[in-house]
C-alpha cells in the first residue's frame, strides 16, 4: 500500500504525527493508500523552508520566474496521461473529466506567464513641483492554499501558480481524500527548476488548517470548500491579520425559458448536472422551467436521458460519470434523496438502487431526478454535491429570476433562451456572481476571474485572472523629489499638489 507523506524543502518527507487518513479507490471501495496528517510542527517546518527560500525567489526577475512555469507546463503535458489516471483512481471522476481538471489549471498557469506585465506598477512624472510618483507591486512573502477534493489538479494550480509567479513562497494543504496529484504537481515544479522551499505540500486535516491560520509568518490564505468552513477560515484569518479569499458552496440554477431549444437545454442539464457525479461547485443542481408547458416538455425529454446515463468505473472511456469520492459522500447524497421523498418532491428517476457489476463495493449512485421541488425543501436549500437534479417550476420570468437571486448561495447561474432581451435583463438583474447565457457551466476563462457572491464567496478578490496577482501582492507607492531647485525651509502645511 502506498504511503503519502509531505513535500517540504524540495523533497518528499514522511509524516511524524502517527496519524493517517485512508485514501480510497472509489471504483472498488478499497483503501489504496494512507496519507500522513501533519502536526503543527510539520507545518511550521514547511513555513521555515518557505521563509528561507522566498527572498531570493522574489529577487529573481519575473521573466525567469515565468520561464520556470513554462517548463512546468511542458512537464505537465508530458505526464498528462499518468496524472489523469492517478486523479481518476483517487477521486472517481472519469479520465476525460480528469484531463479537463488538469487543463483548466494549466490555463491559469499559461495566463500567469504574463506576470512581468501583470505586476507592472504606475508612474506619473511631475505630479508636483519636481515630484514624481510611482507604484510597484511586491510579493507578500509566504502564503498558503487549502484546496478541496473535487478538483485536485485545477484548484491547486489556480492558487499556487499566480502566487509563485508573483514572487511568493507557497504552502499547499490539499484534500486528504485525493492527495496524489497535488504531490505530483510539486515534484514537477521542482523538476522545472523551482527552488526548493518555494512550493511545499503539507497533507493534513483540521489541525493543519488551524496551524496555517495561526502561523504568524503566513500572510495570506486561499480556500475552496463548503461555506461553513469558508466562513470559519475567513473569520479566523482576519483575526490573525491575514489576507483571505474563501470560496464556499453553491446551488446553481439553470432557467429554461419557453423559447429555449429544448434539446440543447436537456443536453446542458445532463452534462452539467451529472458530470463528475455532481461533485462540482459549478454543477447545475436546480432546473427552473418557466411555465407549465415548458416544465412538461422538459421532463418529457429529461427523464429518459437521466435513466439512460451510463455510470461506470473511472477507467471506462464510455462512462458518463463514475463513483463518488468516498462511502461517506455516497451515504450523504443517498440521505438527501430520502429527505426529498419525505418532503413530498416527486422522485421521477431513482438511482439509489444502482449497483456496478464487478464493482459492487464501489461508491456508485445512479442519476436521481426530482420534479415539483419547492423552495422550502431542504433538497432545494442545501448543497447536495451528488448526481441529483431538482426541477423547480416557475410561473413566469420574474419568479424564475427571484429563485437564484434570493438563494443564500450565489456561485453560478444560467439561462437558456433565444430572446436576447430576456437574456440581457437576466444577466443584469440576477444576484449571482457568474452567469451563463446558453452556457450551463459559466466558469470564466483564465484571463477573467472566478468568484461567487453571498455565501459562495468571502473576500473582495476572486481567483485567477488579474485579481489573483492583486491578492498575492501588495502595492508600494513612492513619492520622489531630488534636492536640485528645492526651496529650503520647513513647511508645516499639509502637502498638496
Amino acid at each position: 500500500m502506498r504511503s503519502i507523506g509531505h513535500f517540504i524543502g524540495g523533497k518528499a518527507v514522511k509524516g511524524t504525527s502517527g496519524r493517517f487518513a485512508d485514501v480510497y479507490q472509489p471504483m472498488t471501495g478499497d483503501v489504496q493508500a494512507q496519507v500522513a496528517l501533519a502536526t503543527k510542527a510539520e507545518l511550521r517546518a514547511a513555513v521555515e523552508n518557505a521563509k528561507a527560500a522566498q527572498p531570493a525567489w522574489a529577487a529573481t526577475n519575473p521573466q525567469r520566474r515565468a520561464r520556470i512555469l513554462m517548463k512546468f507546463l511542458e512537464l505537465v503535458a508530458r505526464d498528462n496521461d499518468t496524472m489523469a489516471e492517478l486523479l481518476a483512481r483517487e477521486h472517481g471522476k472519469t479520465i476525460p473529466d480528469a484531463k479537463g481538471d488538469i487543463l483548466r489549471g494549466v490555463e491559469v498557469v499559461e495566463f500567469v506567464l504574463g506576470v512581468p506585465h501583470l505586476m507592472k506598477g504606475e508612474y506619473t512624472e511631475g505630479a508636483g513641483p519636481g515630484i514624481d510618483i510611482y507604484s510597484m507591486r511586491q510579493p507578500l512573502g509566504v502564503v498558503a492554499g487549502i484546496t478541496p477534493f473535487n478538483f485536485p489538479a485545477m484548484i491547486p494550480m489556480w492558487q499556487f501558480a499566480p502566487a509563485i509567479a508573483a514572487g511568493n513562497a507557497f504552502i499547499l494543504k490539499p484534500s486528504e481524500r485525493d492527495p496524489g496529484v497535488p504531490m505530483r504537481l510539486a515534484e514537477l515544479m521542482l523538476e522545472a527548476g523551482l527552488p526548493a522551499g518555494i512550493l511545499n505540500v503539507v497533507n493534513g486535516d483540521k489541525e493543519a488548517v488551524d496551524a496555517i491560520l495561526d502561523d504568524p509568518d503566513i500572510s495570506a490564505v486561499g480556500f475552496v470548500g463548503s461555506s461553513s468552513i469558508a466562513q470559519y477560515i475567513y473569520e479566523r484569518a482576519a483575526q490573525t491579520g491575514k489576507r483571505a479569499q474563501c470560496f464556499g458552496g453553491a446551488k446553481n440554477h439553470m432557467i429554461v425559458m419557453p423559447d429555449a431549444d429544448m434539446d440543447q437545454a436537456v443536453d446542458a442539464l445532463v452534462g452539467s448536472g451529472y458530470g463528475a457525479a455532481g461533485e462540482r461547485c459549478m454543477a447545475v443542481s436546480v432546473a427552473v422551467p418557466v411555465g407549465k408547458t415548458t416544465g412538461d416538455r422538459l421532463m418529457e425529454k429529461l427523464i429518459p436521458r437521466v435513466e439512460s446515463l451510463k455510470i461506470g468505473p473511472s477507467i471506462d472511456p464510455s462512462a458518463d460519470f463514475g463513483p463518488l469520492v468516498t462511502k461517506a459522500a455516497l451515504e450523504r447524497v443517498r440521505n438527501y434523496v430520502d429527505i426529498g421523498v419525505q418532503e413530498g418532491a416527486t422522485l421521477a428517476v431513482d438511482g439509489r438502487g444502482f449497483k456496478m457489476q464487478g464493482y459492487e463495493n464501489g461508491f456508485y449512485l445512479g442519476g436521481c431526478l426530482f420534479d415539483n421541488v419547492t423552495k422550502d425543501m431542504r433538497i432545494y436549500k442545501e448543497e447536495i454535491f451528488g448526481p441529483v437534479l431538482s426541477v423547480v417550476r416557475a410561473h413566469d420570468f420574474d419568479e424564475a429570476l427571484r429563485l437564484p437571486s434570493e438563494h443564500e448561495y450565489g456561485n453560478g447561474v444560467a439561462i437558456f433562451t433565444r430572446d436576447g432581451d430576456s437574456a440581457r435583463e437576466f444577466a443584469a438583474r440576477v444576484n449571482v456572481g457568474m452567469v451563463g447565457i446558453n452556457v450551463p457551466i459559466p466558469v470564466p476563462v483564465a484571463y477573467f476571474s472566478f468568484g461567487g457572491w453571498k455565501r459562495s464567496g468571502f473576500g473582495d478578490l476572486n481567483q485567477y485572472g488579474a485579481d489573483s496577482i492583486r491578492f498575492y501582492t501588495k502595492t508600494k507607492t513612492v513619492t520622489a523629489r531630488w534636492p536640485s531647485g528645492v526651496k529650503e525651509g520647513a513647511d508645516f502645511a499639509m502637502p498638496t499638489s
